[in-house]
């Protein structure tokens, strides 16, 4: 998995590459915990290139998720492709993330 992120307005958008899974998870957690370390509690995270999430990439998510929320913070998954989306409605988490179609709707939306 690799993880790229800059400054985008508020938010700061972080595109993830690879597989989600058990495997890249501890990297995952350890990177995104650094970035909220760092101050950076408005995210967006541009899953375009990420094709497979299995269970520990699911709660790697509602970690962060916490996380943000516990900080003030705010976070958006955009651009989901339909293997991720379709576990995100199998598992009942769309209801809990913001998902969006594309990184330019998920960092222009206001916030609800």
């Amino acid at each position: 998995m690799e993880i790229a992120s800059h400054d985008e307005g508020k938010f700061t958008l972080v595109r993830m590459t690879g597989d989600l899974d058990v495997v890249s998870s501890p990297g995952v957690n350890e990177q995104l915990d650094r970035l909220l370390a760092g101050g950076r509690h408005q995210l967006v995270l541009d899953l375009e290139a990420v094709p497979f999430i299995d269970s520990t990439g699911l709660s790697a998510l509602v970690r962060l998720l916490k996380n943000v929320r516990a900080r003030g913070g705010n976070l958006r998954l955009a651009t989901l492709q339909p293997p991720v989306r379709q576990v995100f409605e199998l598992t009942r988490l769309a209801r809990s993330f913001d998902l969006y179609p594309d990184v330019a709707g998920a960092l222009g939306a206001k916030s609800g």
